[in-house]
């Protein structure tokens, strides 16, 4: 994407971001406890971030009320605008069908997918961290949907802890590795992953869950996405939450249109670093150095 095309894009109107995070059916006490604590977490973050964020938080909802939310958000949701649904809780796999758990008639994936289908925000991510969240992969992937799944397989049937650590990656500043106070879909992936890991090692378990991310449309679920295997691209330009600085700017009404410039060139960045394979190394370098030229201006600009 040209400078100009970008800078006429970030000079449009604000877009919104849709946040729906869904804690499901926990069956004891205990999980039903876990659940909602890691959802409120969640929805702290977001809540804190600023913007035009609009952040609904369900606590073992019915299909329903779940089918209901979507539909007040299908109504008001732009093609400009993002949506961010988390889910969490149970979810099983029978070998063709994947159910997240909720009270009462459990959700498919295929109606969950029908769900997302008909929100008009054409940037979309998904994170399904329940047990066999692998299995619902095939309904939810399009070619402008980010999905993260927990388990790589509907296989993967234990309870999950992906959830806890990307909870954790949306206000841990750790998890923002280039350090742009934003925390991108594929950083989020990244911390979660990590910390998943690290868990089972340091519990000296076997681990019975392994995250996998598909931005394509096509695939299966990428451990490591990067763009030797062209998944991730879509991730890396997708900012789940700002931290620190950029918070602050975003609850700023004189600093939030540069926020969104920023946003827009860090975005093109990310994405042109996944296209450099396939380009000139003087056209890379070229549209590289305008973008981080452009970049540094909006910066100054932010830090006075």
């Amino acid at each position: 994407m040209k400078l100009a095309a970008i800078l006429l894009l970030a000079a449009s109107a604000q877009a919104a971001t849709y946040y729906v995070t869904v804690s499901g059916l926990g069956g004891e006490a205990d999980y039903e406890q876990r659940f909602k604590m890691w959802a409120d977490d969640i929805d702290g973050s977001l809540k804190k971030a600023g913007g035009d964020a609009k952040v609904y938080t369900l606590t073992a909802p019915t299909k329903d009320k779940v089918k209901a939310q979507f539909a007040e958000i299908t109504r008001l949701a732009k093609p400009d605008d993002a949506l961010v649904v988390m889910l969490i809780g149970h979810g099983s796999y029978d070998g063709v069908e994947y159910k997240f758990n909720v009270t009462g008639p459990d959700l498919s994936g295929a109606e969950i997918a029908s769900l997302l289908d008909h929100v008009p925000a054409s940037r979309q991510l998904v994170v399904v961290t329940t047990s066999s969240s692998g299995g619902s992969i095939e309904f939810l992937r399009r070619p402008n949907r980010i999905v993260v799944s927990a388990t790589k397989a509907g296989s993967e049937k234990n309870a999950t802890i992906f959830a806890r650590f990307w909870a954790e990656a949306l206000r841990e500043p750790a998890a923002d590795t280039d350090k742009n106070e934003s925390v991108s879909a594929l950083e989020a992936f990244r911390y979660a992953q990590r910390k998943t890991t690290e868990f089972f090692e340091t519990q000296k378990r076997l681990a019975t869950e392994h995250s996998v991310l598909e931005d394509t449309g096509k695939g299966e679920g990428e451990k490591d996405p990067k763009p030797e295997n062209g998944q991730g691209k879509l991730a890396a330009a997708f900012p789940v939450v700002r931290i620190g600085a950029n918070a602050a700017a975003a609850r700023d009404p004189n600093k939030r249109p540069l926020l969104d410039k920023k946003e827009q060139v860090e975005n093109a960045i990310d994405k042109l670093k996944y296209e450099k394979a396939a380009m000139n190394a003087a056209d890379y370098k070229k549209q590289l150095t305008a973008l981080l030229v452009e970049l540094a201006k909006i910066q100054e600009a932010l830090d006075k």
